[in-house]
């Protein structure tokens, strides 16, 4: 029994591990790459079927604008009325039919961003967790009887770990589905641009799509500040008991793992924060 304590704490560390290392891949990794790119093709064609719906839009939001700035016919033949439509035309078109290229250079943007924070601190990978060979050693002693409450801190340690791996894991790959979502239906929330009263729909879409980017920054400084904090494994007594002794090392592992879930769901917070999109998405 007790070689199976010590095999399931190694389980759910390595379970962690992979976890994070499966984080920092997707962190570095674009739409094009994620899965192959199978996804970011079905993305593309559903982003330029709809552009043509965009630029029907285009129009309407267009007229709508003209009627709601221009107050008479006359007002429409000043030139540098009519220069300013045309302007506002040309450039809401040309974020429609070429929005997905500008979506892609914000993301770029963002993914420099994440890039420059990993070099910074000289993370290659993050540092992995391990069980420290105090533990193994005071495990290894147990008798069989004694090992019994130990299987049990055991057995609650190691499931929430892994509840809290799913949640980190589901909340990175959320913010792909995020991005592709953004990418897919962005022909529609750009065409607002065309007229003034409605172009501020565009531009919370860009600020929100901008946030989305930047959640992947906020992400990778929270890994990052978290393997620093935990980058050594907690205080163990070398003369406590053994179960006294795992159950320590397994509430800290815990504690300082759910720091990082919750810094990590938190990213969308705190991105909506210095966007000034708290109270508008």
């Amino acid at each position: 029994m007790n070689n199976w304590v010590i095999r399931n704490l190694l389980r759910t560390l390595e379970t962690w591990n992979n976890i994070q290392a499966d984080i920092w891949q997707l962190l570095l990794q674009s739409p094009e790459e994620f899965r192959g790119g199978g996804i970011w093709s079905a993305i593309v064609n559903i982003h330029g079927a709809l552009r043509a719906i965009g630029l029907a839009l285009l129009v309407l939001f267009f007229t709508v604008g003209v009627v709601k700035t221009c107050g008479s016919f006359t007002e429409m033949k000043k030139p540098e009325q009519v220069f300013k439509l045309f302007i506002r035309f040309a450039l809401s078109k040309a974020a429609v039919v070429y929005g997905l290229e500008l979506m892609m250079a914000l993301f770029q943007i963002a993914q420099g961003i994440i890039s420059t924070i990993a070099n910074a601190v000289g993370l290659g990978v993050l540092p992995q967790a391990y069980l420290p060979e105090e533990v193994v050693s005071a495990i290894d002693d147990v008798g069989f009887f004694n090992s019994i409450p130990l299987w049990s801190v055991t057995l609650i340690g190691s499931l929430v770990i892994t509840v809290l791996s799913i949640i980190i894991i589901m909340t990175v790959y959320g913010r792909f589905f995020k991005l592709y979502i953004y990418a897919a239906i962005a022909p529609i929330p750009l065409s607002t641009f065309a007229g003034s009263p409605t172009e501020s729909i565009g531009r919370n879409f860009l600020k929100s799509y901008a946030g989305v980017c930047l959640e992947g920054a906020i992400i990778i400084l929270a890994c990052v500040i978290f393997s620093l904090y935990a980058s050594s494994p907690p205080a163990l007594g070398a003369e406590e008991e053994a179960v006294t002794l795992v159950w320590s090392y397994i509430v800290e592992l815990a504690f300082n793992m759910l720091i990082l879930v919750g810094a990590v769901k938190a990213s969308d917070r705190i991105v909506k924060e210095m966007m000034g999109l708290k109270n508008k998405i």
